[in-house]
């Protein structure tokens, strides 16, 4: 299987994308997805995205070219699962 490259990004890129990449990166390894994940800033995701397979944000992003997913159940709690079950889907 193919390595994939995933970004995780915020407002900042430290904060809250650490909380959804830690989180991310355990569901990776359960589900036996080999992947890199990169921390960055919404500001960012221009100039790094040609090289992902997937974008998760905890803010406002939209992509035409590759999936994008607005993870904010990752800092609610509510419908994480539902994300998850996403991120999983397109890596598969």
């Amino acid at each position: 299987m193919e390595k994939k490259h995933i970004l995780i990004a915020c407002g900042t890129g430290v904060a809250t994308s650490t909380v959804v990449s830690m989180r991310v990166k355990e569901e990776l390894e359960k589900n036996n997805i080999q992947a890199t994940v990169e921390q960055c800033k919404v500001s960012e995701l221009p100039s790094k995205v040609g090289s992902a397979d997937l974008v998760v944000t905890t803010t406002s992003y939209e992509n035409d070219e590759i999936p994008v997913i607005r993870a904010l159940s990752f800092l609610t709690g509510v419908d994480v699962e539902a994300d998850i079950e996403k991120i999983i889907e397109i890596l598969k």
